[in-house]
């Protein structure tokens, strides 16, 4: 098998290994890393269909990662994948409704974060030994909700490394953000901005292409990488649970080998379901990827008519991991659908940095055909999730109730009856008052944990780990600033 080397979407680096990609996270250029080719699946899918997660992940993660040896990823993989989820598939699929939810929320953090986000420490320190780096590798990320705490819990006192986060205060769920405050581990910080998501994501940026503050940092012996969906030590993880999931469909014989699927994800940062995308480049039978939006309808616009326009109010929702206006993650399918143009990919890059938009050419639109966008409001949202609960008792979270309220209106216009896989990003316990709210109605005298136990008694489900550690948790972070002041405050987390 031959090497993969990973090149910047936007040109300024090129030939860099995967476990150098892992890094680095953002190429110098501002560019994501990408492979020079996407490989083919070098396996049949029927000779994998009684294998492990575990088993899985190598097969297909080896393919991307090249310069890892057999020995050190599946060292990786089983750090990862172990008893900190709590069943023995991982990713598990219920049906409900004509479609199969996929589980993604099993791990530490009741997330579908945790599904990449705990493998990507052991990916990252293994690169450091292979490349021979002996700073310290500081984590820094922008997070609408669930990256923080799940980057967080993976990093918390990995020797060598450290990792700040930034998040919008009252812009992620209260649940959410407990747990990022009441977070363990010397080497971890938290800190809350006045602003939104994007905000946070562009600062995060700018710090990384700052030249001066690179240097500075190297003279103190550190170096900057990243836990977002940017760093592609994060996206190809998610690539195998769309692979688990199929293989898993045709164990139950639920599909017939060959036999194509639909996959409908909630996105905002788009990186999920790039990933799916990932998987039907490399061979798995995917035909539609339903790409679902909340209120903040960016991707759904831009499927609907090749321009993306973030020049629109900012809305905050019931689902606010997917409150979002820039999807870093988009820029890769633009890099794909330009014939890996880099030159076609900056400048799109760089009118959206001067005027907050660019128009895609026919021949790119042609090139991203496999794509449906959607989207739901919030009541949407809440009728679906009442919907889905008294049909079936089945209980969701906000953020898959959008995928799934976007894949009955796809099923009803198309009449498409495809075997539909949805992404099921996080755990309803995660937000529950929203999950409440909707089937149950009124909940506002209630105080939060009388809604967690409400939804534990309607779902019919036991208190995932995580719920329990909430409660009990002290408060260990209480930092703020202003989107500005970032740089400053990674100066004085790094050095105080």
């Amino acid at each position: 098998m031959s090497e993969l080397l990973y090149n910047s979407t936007r040109g300024g680096e090129t030939g860099c290994t995967a476990s150098q990609a892992v890094l680095k996270g953002l190429a110098k250029d501002g560019g994501l890393f990408m492979p020079d080719r996407i490989p083919a699946f070098d396996f049949a899918l029927s000779a994998l269909k009684d294998a492990s997660y575990q088993e899985v992940a190598y097969r297909v993660m080896r393919l991307l990662l090249t310069d890892y040896t057999e020995e050190e990823l599946r060292a990786c993989i089983r750090g990862a994948y172990d008893e900190k989820f709590d069943t023995p598939e991982i990713a598990p699929l219920t049906f409900a409704d004509d479609a199969y939810y996929l589980e993604l929320f099993h791990g530490k953090t009741i997330a579908f974060k945790d599904m990449a986000l705990s493998i990507l420490p052991y990916l990252m320190t293994t690169a450091a030994k292979k490349n021979g780096v002996t700073n310290k590798i500081e984590i820094l990320t922008a997070t609408s909700g669930d990256t923080g705490k799940a980057a967080m819990a993976g990093f918390a006192d990995v020797p060598g490394t450290g990792i700040v986060v930034f998040y919008p205060k009252g812009g992620v769920s209260r649940f959410q953000e407990l747990q990022m405050l009441t977070q363990k581990g010397d080497n971890t910080a938290v800190v809350s901005i006045e602003g939104n998501f994007d905000d946070a994501q562009t600062a995060v940026k700018q710090i990384f292409g700052d030249r001066a503050f690179e240097a500075e940092l190297a003279a103190k012996r550190v170096q900057l990488s990243s836990a977002n969906s940017i760093n592609i030590g994060r996206l190809v993880p998610q690539i195998v649970y769309y692979v688990h999931a199929y293989l898993e469909l045709l164990k139950e014989e639920k599909i017939a080998e060959g036999e194509s699927i639909n996959v409908c994800v909630p996105t905002g940062n788009f990186g999920n379901i790039l990933a799916a995308y990932f998987a039907k480049r490399m061979g798995l039978p995917i035909d539609k990827l339903i790409c679902a939006s909340n209120d903040n309808k960016v991707l759904f616009d831009f499927f609907e008519t090749g321009v993306y326009d973030k020049n629109r109010e900012f809305i905050l929702t019931t689902s606010p991991s997917m409150d979002i206006l820039v999807s870093s993650n988009l820029e890769r399918l633009l890099y794909l659908s330009a014939g890996c143009d880099a030159t076609k990919t900056r400048e799109l890059m760089e009118a959206l940095k001067t005027s907050g938009k660019y128009a895609v050419t026919e021949e790119m639109r042609k090139a991203t055909r496999d794509f449906v966008g959607g989207y739901a409001t919030q009541e949407e949202v809440a009728a679906r999730i009442r919907s889905l609960y008294e049909k079936t008792g089945y209980v969701i979270d906000t953020h898959t109730a959008v995928a799934s309220k976007v894949y009955e209106d796809y099923r009803k216009k198309s009449g498409d009856k495809t075997p539909t896989v949805i992404a099921s990003t996080a755990s309803p316990f995660k937000f529950s008052r929203a999950v409440m709210e909707a089937i149950a109605g009124d909940v506002s005298k209630l105080d939060d944990f009388a809604v967690l136990e409400l939804l534990r008694d309607k779902a019919g489900v036991p208190f995932p780990p995580a719920v329990e550690e909430i409660r009990h948790a002290e408060i260990r972070h209480n930092r703020s600033c202003k989107p500005a002041e970032m740089e400053s405050m990674v100066r004085s987390i790094l050095f105080e």
